[in-house]
């Protein structure tokens, strides 16, 4: 008997399962919390050099505001104060002329900037004059948070395929909760940036152990609904987390009210059940049976296991190294098909991953307000599953993984011929592209989980992870190579978004193929078709 065929004994997707996937949603409802949160705690409101010292001169007597501004900072074509410079000495004779404005000599503000706190109590950019020649900084600190989620995926990866998924999500709790806490009370951008780092080391944990455990705990028939249905949790959370930010205006509350719910993820981690197939590959056959036999019992199937003891589960899966080898990142390329997998993957993972969050990280300029449009994003993600479903079930992962990669692709595209006058075909495309995006994403996590062996599961999705947030790092700086080219940054979204789409047409077929096991289920495939399913 085989893995697979036990599972279906004990129930493949029963109460166990459901179970186990609402737990599951208490901690990975932070996920798109944290790492979509930039766009609400680093966002830049209007702003203009303070001119607050002048005043204090008495030099203004008894100008309104306006007036003030007019002879001190040089306007916008639309009227507006400029945000980064300010005249070198107040310019009265503009309150009767300003036909000479241009001809003005301008500096960069000199003793900070006024906010416009209308929206936003407190951002970082207001707290830490993070804007003008300081915007790099602003952008930078999602890159920073990501090249924690890429590091921190390669590290869980390897860990949770060595110690285990279920302790490895506990050590992601608590780095994630302690780190979002501490950068709640940050007292400097520098200090931010470094517990943001190890907020997003923790949290990608987070993400590919609680995925990875919903897959390998059901049955072929039942793996693209749990892959589908634990990615609903990204989508609403996405659509919760404008209705949080537009109520917690303050940075500072904002960062802790979305990592509170890490609290009561390790109050229940007690309940979350290790991973059959990885105790029985690394020979914990007294585990695994007790695993199983909860499993059968909530699923009402206690008789299922009468006839299996422990040791009769050593046969279930066949490999030479009963716990006594370790294995690595190193071994996603000592094969063949074990590197051209891993090559595969991480290119699709980069091309998913770099244009997902360069739509996601920018949600200005569709002419709609800051948190109607991040839940729109959101709201389209719900069909999106949907369609993801529809395609992973009718046409395979393969092809699907490349038609909506591709097809994410030809809507920024689109976008970049659309005038931004014309700001409402350009937000229903950029809409869309956002939901493909999120489709294609949803298809990744379920077609990767499938494609590496369980004694390797978590070490491929980790380094898949890795390469991926190499693109979500890059994502937030390529979006300030408008000001080489304003079209720049769309251009290469697209064409990360189709090149990676094509290239993903190379990986196997894993639709109703038993998931595989040991890196020889991997190469047997080199002598016949990797469409076929295993033995």
């Amino acid at each position: 008997m085989k893995f697979e065929n036990l599972l279906a004994e004990v129930g493949g997707f029963g109460k166990f399962q459901i179970s186990l996937i609402l737990i599951m949603v208490i901690p990975r409802v932070t996920l798109p919390f944290h790492f979509l949160l930039i766009n609400f705690i680093a966002a830049i409101p209007s702003h203009h050099c303070d001119i607050s010292s002048l005043d204090a001169d008495g030099i203004f007597g008894n100008l309104t505001q306006k007036e003030r501004l007019t002879v001190s900072i040089p306007a916008h074509e639309d009227g507006t104060p400029a945000s980064c410079h300010m005249f070198s000495h107040p310019q009265f004779h503009l309150l009767s002329n300003a036909s000479s404005i241009t001809d003005l000599p301008v500096v960069e503000c000199q003793n900070g900037w006024e906010y416009d706190n209308s929206t936003f109590k407190s951002t970082l950019s207001t707290e830490f004059d993070l804007v003008c020649n300081r915007r790099g900084l602003n952008k930078a600190t999602a890159t920073i948070f990501f090249i924690g989620v890429m590091v921190g995926a390669a590290f869980s990866g390897w860990l949770s395929d060595r110690f285990g998924r279920k302790p490895m999500l506990m050590v992601s709790y608590l780095i994630t909760a302690a780190f979002g806490v501490a950068s709640a009370f940050s007292q400097s951008f520098i200090m931010f940036a470094i517990m943001r780092f190890f907020t997003g080391l923790g949290i990608t944990g987070i993400s590919i152990i609680t995925i990875v455990l919903c897959i390998e705990w059901a049955d072929i028939e039942q793996r693209t609904l749990a892959g589908v249905i634990i990615s609903l949790d990204w989508s609403i959370s996405t659509m919760i987390l404008p209705g949080i930010a537009y109520f917690v205006k303050d940075w500072r509350s904002l960062v802790l009210t979305v990592t509170a719910p890490l609290a009561l993820a390790v109050i229940t981690w007690r309940w979350i059940p290790e991973s059959a197939r990885w105790l029985i590959v690394n020979g914990k056959l007294e585990e695994a049976h007790l695993y199983l036999s909860k499993c059968a019992s909530v699923n009402k199937r206690e008789n299922s296991l009468k006839d299996i003891k422990p040791q009769t589960l050593a046969a279930v899966i066949i490999t030479e190294n009963k716990g006594d080898r370790k294995y690595s990142c190193l071994d996603l390329i000592r094969s063949p098909n074990m590197r051209k997998l891993s090559v595969l993957s991480g290119i699709t993972w980069f091309g998913v991953a770099f244009t997902y969050y360069g739509i996601s990280l920018n949600i200005t300029g569709f002419g709609l307000d800051l948190y109607l449009t991040q839940f729109i994003y959101g709201a389209i993600e719900l069909p999106a599953k949907l369609l993801a479903y529809v395609c992973l079930d009718k046409l395979g992962r393969r092809y699907s993984q490349a038609g909506l990669l591709v097809t994410t692709g030809a809507c920024i595209g689109i976008t970049i011929l659309i005038p931004k006058g014309l700001w409402l075909p350009r937000t229903v495309i950029a809409v869309l592209g956002k939901g493909f995006s999120e489709a294609a994403f949803t298809c990744l996590f379920l077609y990767t989980t499938e494609i590496f062996p369980t004694m390797l599961r978590q070490n491929g999705l980790g380094y898949s992870s890795f390469v991926g947030r190499i693109g979500v790092s890059l994502a937030p700086l390529v979006v300030l190579l408008d000001e080489v080219w304003l079209p720049l940054p769309q251009v290469l979204f697209c064409t990360a978004a189709i090149v990676a789409g094509l290239l993903a047409l190379l990986l196997p077929e894993t639709r109703n193929v038993r998931l595989p096991e040991t890196i020889e289920d991997i190469e047997k495939t080199r002598k016949r078709s990797m469409c076929s399913p295993l033995p």
